[in-house]
């Protein structure tokens, strides 16, 4: 599967060196934008209709700010995607891709094939912000950082139970703080804004570390 990489200022999901990024070529069935600016590398991109595929790296947004949305019918040859990374860890080999309802299925099994290629795993995902992860371990998060600040336990004692009862490699709150606890409140405030659903609203510990940052 030959596939071209527009930089669109930094990215994410392929800060560095990977074989995804080298395997690419110069032109190709499959365009994937990524970078910061992704989504308005893709507005002046002007041979939509000629790829197989085009993907474009998303923050949280949804893939259809860019797209457009029309009666639940929307869908093309665009897709989004975002390879998993929490904060300033290390991009994992998960990359969610991001489907809408009338998306074609030769674009979705095409931008499949050049992330697998590349040694990567693939989740197919509808259009929803934040996605599969962070809409399922935010709360998670929250909820470790809100019983800190209520006494239940010590951080070290709470990162201890977590790891020996769920098996987890590590502790949630020694996890955050590895890996910023300012990138989760960006992203649970996003996710909150965007559901409204308290469970996604920045524990005061994240906000903190935010507002130290900017000082």
């Amino acid at each position: 599967m030959n596939y071209q990489i527009i930089r669109a200022g930094d990215s994410r999901s392929f800060p560095g060196d990977h074989p995804f990024v080298t395997a690419a070529a110069d032109s190709g069935e499959v365009v994937i934008i990524v970078g910061a600016n992704a989504g308005a590398e893709f507005g002046k991109y002007k041979d939509r209709e000629r790829r197989l595929a085009i993907l474009i790296e998303l923050g949280t947004e949804c893939l259809g700010a860019h797209t457009g949305e029309e009666r639940g019918l929307e869908g093309s040859n665009v897709l989004g995607f975002s390879r998993f990374r929490l904060g300033a860890a290390e991009p994992s080999r998960l990359v969610e891709l991001v489907r809408q309802p009338r998306t074609a299925e030769a674009a979705v099994t095409a931008a499949r094939q050049a992330f697998e290629g590349a040694g990567l795993q693939v989740a197919v995902c509808g259009d929803f912000a934040g996605r599969i992860i962070d809409r399922l371990v935010r709360p998670y998060y929250n909820a470790a950082l809100r019983r800190l600040d209520e006494g239940l336990a010590s951080a070290a004692d709470l990162d201890t139970t977590l790891r020996l009862g769920l098996g987890y490699p590590e502790g949630p709150i020694e996890l955050l703080e590895r890996t910023g606890l300012a990138q989760h409140c960006d992203v649970t405030q996003s996710l909150f804004e965007a559901y409204g659903d308290a469970a996604y609203a920045p524990a005061r510990r994240a906000r903190v570390t935010k507002q130290r940052q900017k000082n």
